[in-house]
């Protein structure tokens, strides 16, 4: 039974292979694979039938010769016998060489009813065997015999009865049998090609319009613009209603998306105006607090401090809120030529008082670029905050500026633990926070290094270093318009700083 199961099992399961690989091919390949299968079935069951019946003809047309000639022969040979001397002479008209030769290969030969060979053409034939009235085949020949009358030479006196035998070889005919069950292969091998070759044409122009219409899906997705028309078919086919329900698709996306900006660039627009009013009543706020804080003492003076405090996180915030909406909208600012070697002078400086348990290296080199230098004071001042914030007490940190052709780098790096993997790829990311926060971080502070890189018309990227210890994060700004092409700038710059605070 387990036997027989497998045995059913198997092609099923073989089928089930075949229908799986099918479904892996190309839809052009399989409609031109499925025409050329059906194509070749149809050309086999053609040549079986037309080459039985072709053969059968051929062999039953040979057959029926050799049985014509071996029956007209008696009638047409001019048999004669006669004594002359001690022997007995016979001689024949028309000579058999004309119904046999080698050129033919046809072989007749004549025997007296005791069986005795008389004559033959030609004569290094292979033996035929005794002469049968029934047709049948003897070393690779047809052969069939009749009785012919012999006459006395001289008179028209019957003098007897010979056999008269005649046979042809049959591989002629098997040859020919041969070339036209060649000729059929051919011709189910040829019809076979023609037609997947023809498939595939067919298939490929069918196929046409779907690739149009992936070509122009492909064009709307790399230019984001669903408001592009896509080709309609001649036909009104599947292909056409394809086309339309693409289409039908792409204005509903159109609209969509277009909904969905008008509500985002509202709502950006409500945090610029929203966070640019909050401004002026955090500052009243913010001085009002200062004042009590100053003039409070014990759990009052407490309570206001703390107060103090948190207005003041809330109006980093706010200013934060504030930058990356400016940014989202695409508001213009003026900017002018600055020295990013002062900015990043002027940043470690305001944060000396809290970096006393780090090491601050700077290398700055004077670089100008055409910016607002309170965004750039704040995209150093967010790297290096982040860099203190993420690395443990006495950790070296390295700030730089240098420019190479017409791009300014600023580099800040470290000796740290690094960033965690799973935060490698969300580090710009708004309201992302690592571990290493300790309640002082909203998460916006590399966001907004890459809002003010990327509204500078440059960019930010993160390199781990030390065998991924460590971090390395890159600001690459565009060099002003008053430098010349290596770099160096017209107007009178100041010395290289090389300075380390601790």
């Amino acid at each position: 039974m387990r036997a027989l199961d497998r045995a059913w099992r198997t092609p099923a399961q073989g089928l089930s292979r075949l229908s799986a690989a099918f479904d892996w091919m190309p839809i052009r390949v399989r409609l031109a694979g499925v025409s050329a299968l059906l194509t070749f079935v149809i050309l086999c069951v053609f040549a079986v039938a037309a080459g039985s019946l072709t053969v059968h003809r051929i062999r039953s047309d040979f057959n029926r010769d050799v049985e014509v000639t071996g029956i007209q022969l008696p009638a047409v040979l001019n048999i004669r016998a006669g004594i002359e001397g001690d022997q007995t002479k016979v001689t024949i008209d028309p000579p058999l060489s004309a119904f046999a030769s080698n050129a033919d290969h046809a072989v007749i030969r004549i025997f007296t009813l005791g069986g005795v060979a008389l004559k033959g053409s030609p004569e290094r034939a292979p033996s035929l065997g005794a002469p049968q009235v029934i047709a049948h085949t003897v070393n690779g020949y047809r052969v069939i015999s009749r009785l012919a009358l012999v006459r006395q030479i001289g008179t028209d006196e019957p003098y007897g009865e010979v056999w008269v035998e005649y046979g042809r070889r049959v591989s002629d005919t098997e040859a020919t049998v041969a070339r036209v069950e060649l000729f059929l292969l051919i011709g189910v091998l040829a019809g076979t090609g023609f037609a997947l070759l023809a498939g595939m044409a067919i298939a490929k122009r069918a196929m046409g319009p779907i690739a149009e219409l992936t070509k122009t899906a492909a064009t709307i997705a790399r230019t984001r613009d669903p408001s592009r028309r896509m080709p309609q078919s001649k036909a009104d086919d599947e292909v056409a209603e394809l086309a339309r329900t693409l289409e039908g698709m792409l204005r509903e996306l159109d609209a969509a998306r277009a909904e969905s900006e008008s509500m985002l660039a509202r709502q950006r627009q409500f945090v610029a105006d929203a966070s640019h009013e909050l401004r002026t009543p955090l500052t009243s706020v913010l001085a009002n607090l200062e004042l009590l804080a100053d003039s409070l003492h014990g759990d009052p003076g407490d309570a206001a401090r703390s107060a103090l405090r948190s207005s003041q996180r809330m109006r980093r915030l706010v200013a934060d809120l504030l930058l990356l909406a400016r940014s989202d909208v695409g508001r213009a600012v003026s900017r002018e030529p600055c020295d990013l070697a002062e900015v990043v002078i002027e940043a470690t400086g305001e944060l000396g008082p809290v970096s006393a348990e780090h090491s601050i290296l700077v290398d700055a080199q004077p670089v100008v670029v055409e910016g607002l230098r309170d965004e750039l004071h704040r995209l150093v001042i967010n790297l290096l905050e982040n860099a203190l914030r993420h690395t443990p007490p006495g950790t070296e940190i390295r700030i730089s500026t240098t420019h190479t052709g017409d791009e300014a780098r600023l580099v800040v790096e470290d000796d740290g633990p690094g960033v965690p993997p799973e935060l490698v790829g969300r580090l710009f990311e708004r309201f992302v926070r690592g571990a290493g926060d300790r309640g002082g971080s909203f998460g916006l502070g590399l966001a907004i290094v890459q809002a003010v890189a990327t509204s500078h018309g440059g960019s930010v990227t993160f390199e781990p270093v030390k065998d991924g210890r460590g971090a390395r994060f890159v600001v690459r700004l565009p060099l002003a318009s008053d430098l010349d092409d290596d770099g160096q700038d017209h107007r009178p710059s100041p010395e290289p700083v090389v300075n380390q605070l601790r």
